[in-house]
């Protein structure tokens, strides 16, 4: 049949152009160009490029699209290729992430990130939360931690009187539960918030510190065994974006995906808390470990906040969602 073999090569050189075709991913960053957080979304993607031979690139705007909060949104309507945000700048969004904030789940952020993708690909992306968007990965920072610029906190008592900014989702539900004065700000917005007086401490990762410059802000530390908090983050594209490139590149992409990105994000954040503890003992910063009595008085106070996670998911849909937690910190002690 002559008539098929123009159609065959047509078909084929389409094929190899898809295949061949560069495309230039865009990605946006909210906190600084030396934050962790830009570093590692850049060299993921970067990772990325030398995997498919350059097929894929990567272009970091100099300006955020939008402030935190918009991220999501921002990829899921095309400003940008990629980005990377916090689900808890978005209350009552995203309720299944929740899980992953909530207090004393581990001191690693490879290990929560790592579990809490294997729960979130097993249990709860099918729920497809993220819509219009590809998700790459679901990661968290490392255990949260109390800083302040006024006095050492032993105890509850000591939260007392202190203004705090945090930033939202499960960070939140925990300082109502413990009786605190807070303000829900990005995190990008501390150092002002703290150098003006509007607030006199606020609960990050130890890494916070150096990421934002509040060395020289911050007096005090205390630090929670397992951690205070935890957030949840999101690294997602754009639908559209993900569907344009080559079969053959996805493939590739979806390797470097999930788990793999996940320990890879983790594993910035680990060795940068490491490094921020060290800045933070030459600055002065005094640190404390919260005792089995402080320790005690959290989770008496918190204890609530997992029955709360664990109605609201069900609600949702999540079938036994005590069950879900359950394996979450289950996977959190294996991830090596």
């Amino acid at each position: 049949m002559p008539s098929f073999k123009p159609l065959a090569a047509a078909a084929l050189l389409a094929f190899a152009g898809t295949a061949s075709a560069q495309i230039t991913l865009t990605m946006s960053s909210w906190v600084p160009p030396a934050h962790l957080l830009t570093r590692a979304q850049s060299d993921w993607c970067n990772e990325v490029s030398k995997a498919v031979a350059g097929r894929i690139k990567c272009n970091l705007l100099p300006k955020p699209v939008t402030p935190a909060p918009g991220t999501f949104d921002a990829v899921r309507d095309g400003l940008v290729d990629l980005s990377f945000s916090v689900h808890g700048y978005t209350p009552g969004r995203y309720v299944m992430g929740k899980m992953a904030e909530l207090p004393f789940l581990g001191d690693s952020a490879v290990a929560t990130s790592v579990a809490y993708q294997r729960i979130y690909e097993k249990h709860m992306a099918s729920f497809n939360e993220h819509k219009g968007m590809k998700v790459i990965t679901v990661f968290t920072h490392g255990p949260g931690i109390i800083f302040n610029t006024k006095k050492p906190v032993t105890s509850l008592a000591d939260l007392q009187g202190l203004k705090f900014r945090v930033g939202g989702g499960m960070v939140n539900e925990v300082g109502k539960a413990l009786g605190v004065n807070m303000t829900l700000k990005p995190a990008n917005e501390s150092y002002e918030m703290l150098s003006s007086g509007v607030v006199d401490g606020t609960w990050f990762p130890d890494e916070s510190v150096v990421s934002f410059k509040l060395d020289k802000l911050i007096k005090h530390r205390t630090a929670v065994p397992g951690g205070l908090y935890n957030t949840s983050f999101a690294l997602v594209m754009n639908e559209a974006t993900w569907n344009k490139i080559a079969k053959a590149d996805q493939d590739v992409i979806t390797k470097m995906s999930g788990e793999w990105a996940a320990r890879f994000l983790g594993k910035y954040w680990d060795e940068t808390d490491a490094a921020s503890r060290e800045v933070q003992k030459a600055a002065g910063v005094q640190s404390v470990t919260a005792d089995a009595r402080f320790v005690a008085e959290f989770k008496a106070k918190t204890a609530a906040l997992e029955e709360a996670w664990i109605k609201e998911a069900e609600g949702k849909g999540l079938k036994n969602a005590k069950a879900v937690l359950d394996e979450f910190r289950a996977e959190i002690a294996k991830v090596k």
